[in-house]
């Protein structure tokens, strides 16, 4: 379900947005957009928030019917600059890429892509019959040290769970609760998955990073604010905990990292920090020149025009 991302989103020009200096509940509604015959609360990147630490783009998808086998799927399309997390709540998708990976994922498995200097992937569905899709897009924002580097790939099933009263929770990216999730990452950012059962949880976190919740189910409150799917609540910097309520069940995603020192820039598919770089790298995917390699995929290759720019 990766991108695109438009102008609705962000601004199409590097910058940053200095993190909160402190605690705070913000209330950030997203938009909803389709990506590919999807609907999807997209909740960042937004105006004027980019980044959550090096957290740049959530797309929540569902719970939707899948119907018959094919309904859903995104075709062929680039990634340069950025890692893309695919976490499901429901169903399954097949996962096709550049490098030759081809991955089932299911509930509780993580799917990490990173681009580097250039990747191309497509998501499909698996073929099976009948159900409900419900899932995560994430991106990553990539430091200036690796986002040259060269794609790669990972499938992690085997992700570090935690109980606390009130909450089951999965790691999978980063540490929290002193356990730390086998996935690849390039700065100190944290997801984790927190299935939350009434009144709550008091979930530690690091005081020098700053956090947003993702809601998928049900809602939540910090500090008496409610959070609900479709809003990023974003909490700031400077906890070293966090009193999550809930009247019911509800699951979020926590996300947070140390804020992202580098202004970004994002469009279409593409992380990056100029113009320069994402009109050469829509050029090059235009062109099929070889930099984004070939998916073995039945989907459809998607294009796209030249940025507003041009």
């Amino acid at each position: 379900m990766s991108g695109p991302v438009a102008t609705d989103d962000a601004p199409a020009a590097p910058a940053a947005l200095a993190p909160a200096t402190g605690p705070v509940v913000e209330l950030e509604p997203g938009r909803v957009t389709r990506v590919g015959s999807l609907p999807v609360r997209r909740v960042l990147p937004h105006r004027p928030r980019r980044t959550v630490g090096a957290w740049c783009f959530a797309d929540h998808v569902g719970p939707v019917p899948v119907g018959e086998a094919g309904a859903v799927g995104i075709g062929p399309h680039p990634h340069m600059g950025l890692q893309t997390l695919t976490w499901v709540v429901a169903g399954a998708l097949l996962h096709r890429d550049s490098l030759g990976s081809e991955q089932l994922i299911r509930p509780g498995q993580l799917n990490l892509m990173t681009a580097g200097h250039g990747v191309a992937h497509a998501e499909e569905d698996p073929g099976l019959d009948g159900g409900e899709l419900h899932a995560v897009q994430l991106w990553v924002a990539q430091p200036e040290a690796t986002r040259h580097g060269a794609p790669a790939f990972e499938h992690d099933a085997d992700l570090p769970r935690f109980e606390l009263p009130g909450a089951r929770a999965t790691v999978f990216v980063g540490a929290c609760n002193g356990l730390e999730s086998p996935a690849r990452r390039d700065t100190e950012h944290v997801g984790v998955e927190l299935v939350l059962e009434r009144p709550g949880v008091l979930l530690p976190l690091r005081a020098d990073d700053e956090h947003a919740l993702v809601v998928l189910e049900g809602t939540v409150s910090v500090e008496g604010r409610a959070v609900e799917p479709g809003v990023l609540g974003y909490l700031g910097t400077g906890r070293s905990e966090c009193r999550i309520d809930v009247a019911d069940h509800a699951r979020a995603l926590l996300l947070g990292g140390v804020p992202f020192p580098e202004p970004v820039l994002m469009w279409w598919n593409f992380v990056a920090r100029t113009r320069v770089e994402v009109s050469e790298a829509r050029r090059q995917w235009s062109a099929d020149d070889g930099r984004f390699g070939t998916v073995r995929s039945a989907l459809e290759r998607i294009d796209v025009g030249p940025p507003p720019w041009e």
